[in-house]
């Protein structure tokens, strides 16, 4: 059978070559120790790759140098990859231990390129045998005998493709001289002519970058020309052959290719990505020069580009996202630290930034977070428009302005964290059981007042229209305050995508993005002033007013049992009680503040000294929930009730993609309340659950209640700043996730998950057709 990713097939060896060369193998493992060869990735019964651990020298001398390598060898059509694996696969690696002496980097030979015989699948590696070794310098006071180990960790494919891991050890003398190897130092020779030579090398031939243009423009294509000339300063006068130019992982271009024009000439054409990267994009790789006739030689490439700008008017959300057809599975997900620098700036400008930032402000209105406060503050209106018409503005401005004030100390405290090293995230403060406390206080203490257990005027039966007005405009500006508070654990369509991209940029930015989000969730009430008439069709005061700010009284209680639910996953059911307790203080102070404004001289004033005693002392007892966090457990409840999930773990995750499921990532928190409507609404749903089961999806939660510099690290990377985000992964492409809407849909979820089985593992019998919409 043709390999499917090569050029050509193996070579065949028959008869008495094939005896031959069985028996020249099989001498040479002899000569290493036992624990210096090793096979792995076992296919059918059959290991398909077999590693030996190499020292070009049989004695080392203190202070001296050799080199060390591991010599892979695949069976026919089998291959394993280069640092750059290109669209799909995974970078060999190898680690050494070797105590007394230093390793340097490891040295790559010039790879191989291998296409799916469509074409639209690019990878780079070896086949049949590869030596990737390193240089090597012993310690001065170095003596006996050294121990050398290297750990081996590759991804072996055909058509499909099986993790390979190797520990090979053995032991090298120490003596006066270094004695070279005569049987493997000539191979480490061999594998050394066909590395690249570094940038700048003696005798190495030269390159120079010229591009068509001062800049890259994130999304779109670009071309320059690339000039060779030899070490004496002459133009490169060879040809070239085959594939002689293998990118590097280029952070910000996603391909690169390049074709020879003239002698030493070569034309540039490349894509960049749709992200803007942090740093500048350089042009790295390896380029081959010459011919199988002449003889080849290769040199790296490391040249800056240019630097990247967002395109004008660049599409909202992440960018579509191109999945291959997929043969070559991989068999596990890189780590966020070994991948490539992630980052959370979206290819938004600043503008529609802003703009998405204040159309989500306004939809954090009909968010289940806000509505009570929503609910009070049209209450108000209502009462105010009828009887105080001179004072709607005013109060609208107030409740703006509290709103406006609470955004930039938001901002401000985002700034801070982020300014002492730490990453924050949408909906953080409510990670602190001290604020969901407070918070839970403020709410008890406005339905107590909605029942009328006190007032906020000097008159305890006067309207609240008719308080004195400074009092009535502070009340307007801290229910702008509570909305805010409230808003935060909230994530409305466009606001994800607007605070990533804030949370990424500098200072302005993030105020500029928080104000535009704070006038947004201030629109519906500046409308009753702004737009004549819509005033008017407000309905008529009436006794329903009363009985409605009574109702409205036990809405804001429900949000606070929310709270008091939140506090449960911060602090367990410890936490829960002394939060519970501390209410029922806050609900005895406020009494007592009831009852003082019915009296007056000394009596007032004792009550009102008990009811502040009494607010503290609870405050000093119940609120302390550092043991109530240190004792709690990690927690299973949120991954309970997604009906089998498991706990979001990045090696999970890679082990489910390798066994060829697809995999679905929800990040949620308690204190979300978008999560949660999405899990009650959609996630808990039959159908979903029958297409998880259908498609054999793997299902994990990462639940960031609590910090979790992980999930925070990961949101980042998608450019988000917050929960809610769903990651549908496929086994054929899984560095390529498909993100998800914020406001989940059963349809969404389900032909998500089907597109990422049909991208399926080979191993599993997945399509080799996989699409975004």
């Amino acid at each position: 059978m043709t390999h499917p990713w090569s050029k050509r097939s193996g070579s065949r060896l028959g008869g008495l070559g094939a005896v031959g060369a069985l028996l020249l193998a099989t001498w040479a493992q002899a000569a290493l120790p036992p624990t210096a060869v090793g096979s792995t990735a076992p296919d059918e019964g059959d290991p398909r790759l077999e590693g030996a651990l190499l020292l070009d020298a049989t004695q080392v001398k203190a202070g001296g140098d050799f080199r060390v390598g591991v010599r892979l060898k695949m069976d026919p059509e089998w291959h394993v990859y280069w640092k750059n694996p290109g669209d799909s696969g995974l970078a060999t690696d190898v680690s050494w231990d070797v105590p007394g002496v230093t390793v340097g980097d490891l040295r790559w030979p010039f790879p191989s390129t291998f296409r799916t015989p469509d074409g639209f699948i690019t990878t780079h590696g070896y086949h049949d045998e590869v030596l990737l070794f390193a240089p090597a310098h012993v310690a001065q006071n170095a003596s006996g005998t050294l121990n050398v180990s290297a750990a081996v960790d590759a991804l072996a494919c055909k058509v499909h493709c099986i993790p390979a891991q190797l520990v090979l050890t053995r032991t090298v003398p120490v003596g006066p001289e270094t004695v070279l190897d005569p049987e493997f130092a000539p191979q480490f020779d061999a594998a050394q002519a066909q590395v690249p030579a570094p940038v700048g090398a003696e005798g190495a031939p030269r390159v120079a970058l010229a591009l068509d243009g001062t800049t890259l423009t994130a999304g779109k294509p670009f071309t320059g020309k690339l000039t060779v000339t030899a070490a004496d300063g002459k133009p490169f006068a060879g040809g070239v052959e085959g594939d002689f130019f293998v990118p590097g992982r280029i952070l910000g271009v996603d391909s690169v290719k390049l074709k020879q024009t003239a002698p030493g000439t070569f034309a540039l054409e490349g894509q960049a990505s749709s992200v803007v990267p942090k740093g500048e994009p350089r042009l790295t790789g390896a380029l081959r020069l010459g011919t199988q006739a002449t003889g080849f030689t290769a040199v790296d490439v490391d040249t800056a580009l240019a630097p990247m700008v967002a395109a004008a008017g660049a599409a909202a959300g992440p960018a579509p996202l191109k999945v291959p057809s997929v043969k070559d599975a991989v068999g596990k997900v890189q780590p966020a630290a070994a991948a490539p620098a992630a980052s959370g700036e979206s290819p938004l400008g600043l503008g529609v930034a802003l703009l998405f930032a204040f159309l989500g402000g306004a939809l954090l209105n009909l968010m289940p977070c806000v509505f009570p406060v929503l609910a009070v503050k049209a209450y108000g209106f209502t009462r105010m428009v009828q009887e105080e018409k001179g004072k709607v503005a005013p109060h609208a401005a107030a409740y703006a302005g509290g709103i406006l004030a609470t955004m930039l100390l938001l901002a401000g405290a985002v700034l801070a964290v982020r300014a002492g090293g730490a990453s924050v995230g949408w909906g953080f403060q409510f990670q602190e059981p001290l604020f969901v406390a407070g918070v839970s206080a403020v709410l008890v203490a406005f339905a107590l007042n909605l029942f009328g257990v006190y007032t906020l005027g000097a008159d305890g039966t006067a309207l609240a229209g008719k308080v004195d007005q400074s009092h009535g405009l502070m009340r307007s500006a801290g229910e702008g305050v509570l909305a805010v508070v409230l808003a935060t654990p909230c994530s409305a369509p466009l606001l994800g995508t607007a605070v990533g991209f804030a949370f990424a940029a500098g200072p302005a930015t993030v105020v500029a993005v928080f104000m535009a989000l704070g006038l947004g969730l201030a629109l519906p009430f500046c409308l009753l002033v702004l737009v004549p008439g819509l005033a008017k069709r407000l309905p008529k005061p009436g006794m329903w007013m009363e009985r409605g700010k009574q109702f409205l009284g036990f809405a804001l209680l429900g949000t606070t049992v929310w709270l008091v639910w939140v506090m449960g996953g911060l602090a367990g059911v410890d936490g829960m009680a002394r939060l519970l307790a501390f209410l029922i203080a806050v609900g005895l102070v406020t009494w007592l503040y009831g009852q003082s404004q019915s009296l007056e001289g000394g009596r007032r004033g004792v009550t009102v000294a008990l009811a502040v005693l009494v607010l503290v002392g609870a405050g000093a007892v119940a609120l302390r929930f550092e043991e109530a966090q240190a004792s709690l457990e990690t927690r299973g409840a949120a991954v309970a009730s997604h009906g089998g999930a498991q706990p979001w773990d990045e090696a999970a995750v890679t082990a489910a993609l390798a066994a060829g499921q697809p995999v679905f990532v929800d990040f949620t928190a308690d204190w979300c309340l978008t999560c949660k409507f999405n899990e009650r609404t959609v996630l808990s749903r039959d159908d979903v659950r029958q297409a998880f089961l259908k498609h054999n999806v793997a299902f994990f939660v990462a639940d960031w209640t609590r910090r979790d510099a992980r999930i925070t690290t990961k949101l980042a990377e998608h450019g988000r700043a917050g929960v809610p985000m769903y990651l549908v992964l496929s086994p054929g492409a899984p560095d390529k996730p498909e993100v998800l809407n914020e406001l989940l849909t059963a349809d969404s979820v389900i032909q998500a998950v089907q597109r990422a089985a049909e991208c399926g593992s080979p191993l599993k019998g997945g399509s080799v057709v996989c699409a975004r919409p």
